[in-house]
């Protein structure tokens, strides 16, 4: 039985960086239908790290992001976080709303929901990918959203998920939209047990 994400083997790590791989290719489609624009995924790349080598690989425990949160339900336990930078809402609300040069910090609640529902479709279908590739039940909550220091956004998984230890599944990936680099990071939580039976499933335990 898996203790801490430290235990896991090269293997085991290859297969969660495949995993990441589909997961957000299946995203990057939904995102291209829903915005109507060519979307490019760049190739993620999976590590285990600390929650503060987390804040410092984006920026700092000040830097301003949107975090949109997801708990995962059914056979996998635990949560992901998907972690987007400004240039992923200007593109969003330029499409949609023909607004031009916004700031994650003034919109208001309208703007903030059409971000909100990119986020909901994409967690979707990443979890849809990975339900897919396993066969096993993940459902998902409503997601919520918040924009503040990334700092902030990182004490919830810190807190909830004490017991697993301070070790995350930090996914660096991002988008190329209509030539602008859209910068995104996804932190998997899954719960230790919920980790083992993934594990299992793709034949690494």
């Amino acid at each position: 039985m898996l203790k801490n994400y430290d235990e896991l083997s090269p293997v085991a790590i290859d297969c969660l960086r495949e995993i990441g791989n589909i997961g957000s290719g299946s995203a990057a489609n939904a995102l291209s239908t829903m915005l109507g624009k060519n979307v490019i995924m760049r190739v993620p790349d999976v590590s285990v790290m600390d929650y503060q080598e987390v804040i410092d690989r984006m920026g700092g425990p000040e830097k301003v992001i949107t975090g949109i949160l997801v708990r995962l339900e059914g056979d996998i336990g635990g949560m992901i976080m998907f972690l987007l930078e400004d240039s992923f809402a200007k593109v969003v609300l330029s499409t949609f709303m023909q607004l031009e040069n916004v700031s994650v910090m003034t919109l208001d609640a309208t703007q903030l929901s059409v971000i909100s529902e990119m986020g909901n479709i994409m967690a979707g279908s990443y979890l849809s990918a990975l339900s897919q590739l396993t066969g096993l039940t993940i459902d998902m909550s409503v997601p919520s959203m918040t924009v503040d220091m990334l700092g902030a956004i990182m004490s919830v998984p810190i807190i909830e998920f004490a017991e697993v230890g301070d070790k995350v599944l930090f996914i660096d990936d991002g988008f190329v939209i209509d030539g602008v680099d859209i910068k995104s990071n996804i932190i998997l939580i899954p719960e230790m047990a919920s980790l083992a039976t993934l594990m299992t499933k793709l034949g690494v335990m």
